[in-house]
């Protein structure tokens, strides 16, 4: 990224606890801690941290050294900036972006109110739009880095911005969950035609629905963990039933289809993402609980605040530019 010349937060690697807990000491300020290698797919071992002298990420560090020195080999200590999160996104076709781009808005703690452990993903709200800052900021910065890697498909970037800045976080090159059901919710284009054309390097744009769009993931146990026995305690076999007999709106996770029935497959508890839209974000978000609640699945839970964040975010975006 900052070879691209896209501003980054300052951040330090470390191989070594004691190193790192030295470092925080030294030099107090609040920072989130993330593992990288194989541990950073372990979405509970990310901590960010609250404190302003960082004694809390001390004490996770320490904790860390004590119980996961086995499986935490490298980890990335990075400045934490405060802000609204907002992501944004385009498909790409090996020359350039496909208009229009998607600004999106990540939902990843468990618990309404980013409360509870991190996941995937919980939900998700977007837009599609022309022009936007942010991406100018940050992910058309990396089109001359794209263009010779001969990268086609879809790429995202999520950032923090605030008065001062726009921080990215991480890409996504590739498809997102639940991103793209989210988008197909968005978007008229024929997905097989347009996915075919930009693999072929064609010039082609996107047909998108003008307003908003709101996706809400459905899970069972054990989500977000891997664990075998809760899953044949509380999901195994268990039936997806509807309600209404309509599916729009329905985007399928780990189902499979037995006998004319929809049942839970695999053991993550990845279920459902329920979509909806509206020319408002409160439309959006009412059209898509009003789909969930189409759902009946033993132990269903889900998010119940997705694009609420839009009525705070979007007035803070709007005041610094960034929208």
């Amino acid at each position: 990224m900052n070879l691209a010349g896209v501003d980054i937060l300052p951040s330090w690697n470390f191989t070594s606890f004691d190193e790192a807990i030295n470092f925080v000491k030294s030099n107090p300020d609040k920072y989130v801690l993330k593992p990288s290698g194989k541990a950073q797919n372990e979405k509970e071992l990310l901590f960010i941290g609250q404190e302003p002298d960082g004694k809390d990420v001390v004490q996770v560090l320490e904790h860390y050294k004590a119980n996961w020195s086995k499986k935490i080999k490298e980890f990335l200590i990075q400045k934490y900036a405060e802000g609204a999160e907002i992501a944004v996104g385009a498909f790409f076709n090996g020359k350039d972006f496909v208009m229009p781009i998607c600004v999106n808005f990540e939902h990843k703690r468990l618990f309404p109110h980013e409360l509870g452990p991190s996941t995937g993903e919980m939900g998700t709200s977007m837009y599609w739009t022309r022009n936007n800052p942010v991406f100018e900021k940050t992910l058309f910065k990396m089109k001359e880095k794209l263009v010779p890697s001969k990268y086609v498909g879809y790429i995202d970037i999520n950032c923090i911005a605030n008065a001062r800045g726009i921080w990215p976080l991480e890409f996504t090159s590739r498809f997102g969950y639940p991103t793209i059901s989210i988008q197909m919710e968005g978007i008229t284009s024929e997905w097989g035609t347009f996915l075919s054309e930009i693999a072929q390097g064609k010039d082609v744009q996107l047909k998108a629905k003008k307003g908003y769009q709101v996706g809400v993931v459905v899970t069972i146990p054990p989500w977000p963990f891997e664990d075998e026995k809760a899953f044949k305690k509380y999901s195994e076999g268990a039936t997806i039933l509807f309600r209404r007999q309509t599916l729009d709106g329905i985007h399928i996770g780990e189902v499979k289809l037995e006998e004319g029935d929809w049942h839970i497959a695999g053991q993550s508890g990845y279920a459902l993402v329920i979509t909806g839209s509206g020319a408002t974000m409160a439309d959006a978000i009412e059209n898509a609980y009003q789909s969930v609640k189409n759902v009946m699945i033993p132990n269903m839970f889900y998010r119940t605040d997705i694009g609420q964040r839009w009525s705070r975010d979007s007035d803070m975006l709007l005041s610094w530019g960034y929208i």
